[in-house]
């Protein structure tokens, strides 16, 4: 059984850092392409940054760019986000998402299993 449990979310001011982490388990983590997506108030779900099995390729939308960094650590079948520079408008529930099948290259929207983790919030305010 998949199992994908974020953390490291929390209340920062504009400007701030986070670190999350995605623990996961029940498949093999080094084989998945992997993401980051994440759901404002009020809004759907938005895409927000991609990494291949070897994290040596990484992607992210546009809004992000320059200020979130996705990597991860196959020996510890760990996924992380470093968000540095927040804005009020990175402020949402992030969840990591596991790639609908593995070795399979695919970038954004579509390429992921719908997330059924709790997430973690993150909220950034003065």
């Amino acid at each position: 059984q998949v199992q994908l449990v974020e953390s490291g979310g929390g209340l920062v001011q504009p400007g701030g850092s986070l670190r999350l982490s995605c623990a996961t388990a029940g498949f093999t983590f080094g084989d998945y392409w992997m993401y980051w997506v994440r759901q404002p108030p009020g809004k759907g779900l938005e895409w927000v940054a991609t990494i291949n099995t070897g994290g040596g390729r990484t992607y992210y939308v546009d809004s992000v760019k320059g200020r979130f960094t996705i990597s991860r650590a196959n020996a510890d079948n760990t996924l992380y986000l470093q968000m540095d520079s927040l804005k009020s408008e990175d402020t949402a529930v992030y969840h990591c998402a596991q790639g609908e099948h593995p070795n399979t290259a695919c970038v954004g929207r579509g390429c992921y299993s719908p997330p059924h983790s709790q997430g973690t919030q993150v909220t950034v305010s003065p």
